[in-house]
């Protein structure tokens, strides 16, 4: 561990995290934001962090798999799990850092609980389907007009040298199996072609996944719906800017930019911290 990092139940993280996230919470602490919908949290949250500098894998690493706490730079996945899990904790009312860090392992492993590199949740919709179980959110795109798809998720054993955890033979057949679980299960996507008229029920704050025609894998990009002018405009860690920004495009055009974009998941949060 590096000599400036700080551990506090079973946690990694820098002085400067702990000191963002008590800002963060302490201000909407003091705006009595704790009574705003959850929808509307994630949104200011998300925004709060414009210009955050993007940086990719920001939980790989060699070691044991270990709860980290990144609020300096951000890859798309953990931008969105560090706002819903400020969000959650602000709704909560508890303004407080250990809050912040019950919450935000809740929703990155499998119920809650690290047991290892296989527990944490790699795939959306692997994600999805364990947040929906305990509450946080609900998957919407089928009642928005998604269609049902079956995929073989093998893209993190497929690049097992990626990933130093996997070197572990239990670790990776552990992994193996996650994966067998996950292709196994029918998921809903929203095909690019159909947005404009499903555009209208996608909601301020949804989550929103691009899905891809990549094989091994169920979503390359997630970020937050934002609407602005009846449109919906994408909040994101975006590896091309660099930084989390808002795009400067309309998510439909978003979608059209690349091929490999088939098309979106959606999810709404619940607030349940």
């Amino acid at each position: 561990m590096r000599a400036d990092k700080k551990s506090e139940a079973g946690a990694v993280f820098l002085p400067r995290d702990r000191k963002i996230c008590e800002t963060l919470l302490g201000s909407a602490a003091k705006r009595g934001d704790k009574k705003k919908p959850l929808a509307e949290l994630a949104v200011s949250t998300g925004r709060y962090f414009f210009g955050a500098p993007y940086q990719p894998q920001t939980l790989e690493g060699e070691g044991s798999e270990t709860l980290v706490v990144n609020l300096r730079t951000f890859d798309c996945m953990t931008f969105v799990e560090s706002v819903i899990a400020l969000a959650l904790t602000i709704k909560s009312g508890k303004a407080a850092f250990p809050a912040y860090l019950a919450t935000l392992k809740k929703i990155r492993y499998r119920k809650g609980r690290i047991d290892g590199y296989p527990s944490r949740l790699h795939y959306f919709t692997d994600w999805l389907w364990d947040n929906g179980r305990m509450g946080f959110v609900s998957d919407i795109t089928s009642s928005s007009g998604g269609v049902p798809v079956k995929k073989s998720l093998e893209e993190i054993t497929r690049s097992r040298n990626d990933h130093p955890p996997l070197q572990d033979d239990t670790a990776f057949r552990k992994m193996l199996k996650v994966e067998a679980v996950c292709s196994r299960r029918t998921f809903h996507f929203l095909p690019k072609e159909n947005w404009r008229e499903a555009e209208g029920r996608i909601e301020n704050g949804d989550i929103i996944a691009i899905t891809s025609n990549r094989e091994g894998i169920d979503v390359i990009h997630v970020g937050f719906a934002v609407r602005i002018n009846k449109k919906v405009r994408f909040l994101h860690a975006s590896g091309k800017s660099g930084a989390v920004v808002l795009s400067t495009v309309t998510l439909n055009r978003y979608l059209q930019e690349r091929r490999s974009r088939t098309g979106v998941i959606v999810a709404r949060l619940q607030g349940r911290a």
